[in-house]
């Protein structure tokens, strides 16, 4: 079995002094005579309280030692397992962007030193890369959020939490972050020429995505047993959705339209995806064949060049893992 690099500590005996010792990131904590349930009931709870802080590195350190760095770390290493990392689109990797100009700028400043000057140092040095008025205010929200955590995680005073959320956010008009355009949906047209050279499969998701007003992602994961087709129009709720942690219930309803580009992908099991990348390539390599003009002694033959262990699975949905998950 390989090593944990972060085993529980185990409960030792100091001989010099006979105490019950844990030792904890390289910090010792005596807890009084050992093999003494005292001594045992102490060591549980340092136990607990650093397991619940997800076997931070930092843990145990005083507040005026912990560095932007050491936070940062630990913030990142939170919101991968919270957020998780199977997508680009996740938001584990705009923490990531997020923390990089806090360790390159404050990397080795306390934590605790960490105020309203250094938090619009970092503003102005998004407006000085060029970055639009609103990408900087995102960006800054989740510096605030970082140290909300830290604070809920009584790493550092709750003061500082505080006074970065009364910064106010850059105005439109009042600065000279660049303005952005707002993003508009694509005109009908555009997406009609589109669709005659989409593949089949792919026309058709955009299809019911444009009559049911569904999201991409919905779309991906569509399944036979997530329909209801007792009525003249379907109902679809999605086994997950963007604001299912809210608590919300989402309900897509499919009409004469979107049912007539569906009823094509039902003919599955219930529980498989509707809309397959296998199925496409299959459409694809048939259409292929069929418009073959190299004789069929010469060349490849239909199969013959298939990988043995393909990187990708066939079957998999277009949906991302993340999401998936």
């Amino acid at each position: 079995m390989p090593r944990l690099s972060q085993a529980v500590p185990k409960y030792q005996k100091h001989r010099a002094s006979g105490q019950a010792v844990v030792t904890i990131n390289g910090r010792d904590y005596y807890l009084g005579p050992h093999g003494t349930r005292g001594s045992k009931l102490e060591y549980d709870r340092l136990i607990t309280e650093w397991l619940a802080s997800g076997r931070s590195a930092s843990y145990g350190a005083p507040q005026h030692d912990l560095t932007i760095v050491e936070l940062a770390a630990d913030y990142v290493s939170y919101a991968k397992g919270y957020y998780g990392a199977a997508s680009k689109t996740s938001e584990y990797y705009r923490v990531v962007r997020v923390v990089r100009p806090l360790k390159d700028l404050y990397g080795r400043t306390p934590a605790a030193e960490f105020g309203p000057q250094q938090f619009k140092a970092i503003r102005n040095r998004l407006v000085d890369e060029g970055k639009s008025r609103s990408y900087a205010n995102e960006f800054m929200q989740r510096v605030v959020r970082i140290f909300r955590w830290a604070a809920a995680e009584g790493h550092i005073p709750p003061t500082i939490p505080q006074a970065l959320a009364m910064i106010p956010g850059l105005r439109r008009g009042k600065t000279e972050a660049r303005e952005t355009e707002p993003v508009l949906p694509v005109d009908d047209a555009t997406v009609d020429a589109t669709l005659e050279h989409m593949p089949e499969v792919a026309a058709d998701m955009v299809r019911l995505q444009r009559f049911s007003g569904a999201r991409p992602a919905e779309i991906c994961i569509l399944r036979p047993c997530d329909l209801d087709r007792s009525g003249d129009v379907w109902t679809y709720k999605p086994q997950r959705h963007k604001t299912q942690h809210h608590g919300r219930q989402r309900v897509i309803f499919i009409g004469p339209k979107a049912q007539a580009v569906l009823l094509r992908y039902l003919a599955r099991g219930a529980e498989d995806y509707c809309f397959r990348p296998c199925d496409s390539m299959a459409k694809y390599r048939a259409a292929r064949a069929s418009a073959r003009k190299t004789p069929l002694s010469c060349g490849n033959r239909p199969g013959t060049n298939r990988r043995s262990r393909p990187r990708k699975v066939p079957g998999e949905c277009y949906a991302v893992d993340a999401y998936r998950r």
